[in-house]
């Protein structure tokens, strides 16, 4: 493979830093790499393959020369920058929500439709961290049965609104721990340590928040399924890393949890844990700092009635890694030559 020259818009950020690591850790060929960021950390550098690279400021011009540019930052940055970026030949991977949704920009998670990457345009977007999480597993179990519906509840670690996130949520387990009031709890609305916040996002239509209605319009456009039936409610827990996820999927053809099992162990991005017997069940301790989304607590579903084909299951994965910048960087991975 010919190396490339590789731009991080966004690399001093999590989601940035974890892109670099995964470029390492996959052994992606990068010839050159370019940190870009905004202009207050141009006097930072990265490291990467064990060397300091000093940062770049995020403008057009900055992206002459590169091949491929791996999107870490907010859709206004996403939005202003990258087109600048395709303009001067680059192909851009974005993790922003800005051109997801674009009927010319495909939105790709590899496992499941890597092929419409043939038909980009210079953009190819990054879905939704618990979009990703969830489809993963769906998506086989789509394959042999027929997907029709799905009702998801998410549960979401405080990093999944970044550093600023983490940051206070660590802040308030030891202002808790110490028997100490909280006081402000930005980025989020109230306290999280010792609590739960069922709302990510702002209010949309029908009082669903703009995070709980992203998986129904992305799903439906990654697996190409124009009615699939999506209700989905997205909590933030007091969580350091890694999404949780309970689904309960409806399908056209009979499918029993033996059989999903089955489906689920040989499917690729998927690891089955699932043994009652010994309390065997994915978590998000077990889930962070790696690639593969976790899946277990498969059952039937109790409540449909009998010509309903469903069932309930429990996944896990690090919405950093496979849910942000390891799926951003397996879609690079199918632009080399």
């Amino acid at each position: 493979m010919s190396g490339k020259v590789v731009a991080i818009l966004g690399a001093t950020g999590v989601v940035g830093q974890q892109m670099l690591q995964c470029l390492e850790e996959r052994n992606f060929p990068v010839e050159r790499l370019v940190p870009l960021a905004s202009a207050r950390s141009v006097s930072k550098t990265v490291t990467f393959r064990g060397e300091q690279v000093p940062v770049v400021e995020a403008a057009p011009e900055a992206f002459e020369g590169i091949d491929i540019v791996l999107g870490a930052a907010g859709d206004g940055t996403a939005k202003a920058l990258l087109p600048e970026a395709v303009k001067r030949g680059a192909v851009c991977v974005d993790n922003s929500h800005a051109f997801r949704m674009d009927a010319d920009v495909p939105l790709v998670i590899p496992e499941i439709n890597a092929a419409d990457v043939a038909w980009h345009n210079g953009i190819i977007a990054n879905p939704n961290c618990a979009t990703i999480i969830g489809l993963v597993p769906l998506w086989p179990l789509h394959q042999a049965a027929g997907l029709k519906r799905i009702i998801a509840s998410t549960y979401q670690a405080a990093s999944g609104a970044g550093k600023p996130g983490l940051d206070e949520l660590v802040r308030e387990l030891g202002c808790v721990a110490a028997g100490e009031p909280v006081g402000e709890t930005k980025p989020f609305a109230y306290q999280l340590a010792a609590n739960l916040i069922p709302q990510i996002s702002s209010f949309k239509e029908e009082d669903y928040t703009d995070e709980e209605l992203k998986m129904g319009r992305e799903g439906r456009k990654i697996m190409h399924l124009p009615e699939l039936r999506v209700n989905c409610t997205c909590v933030r827990v007091p969580v350091m890393r890694s999404h949780s996820e309970s689904i309960t999927a409806e399908f056209d053809k009979p499918i029993s949890p033996d059989e999903a099992r089955k489906i689920l162990a040989r499917a690729p991005g998927v690891k089955v844990v699932d043994d009652p017997a010994e309390l065997r069940y994915p978590m998000p301790l077990e889930t962070s700092d790696q690639d593969l989304i976790y899946v277990g607590r498969i059952r039937r579903d109790l409540s449909a009635p009998d010509d309903v084909n469903a069932i309930t299951l429990w996944c896990c994965g690090d919405q950093i890694r496979k849910g942000a910048a390891t799926n951003a960087v397996q879609i690079a991975e199918l632009l080399l030559d």
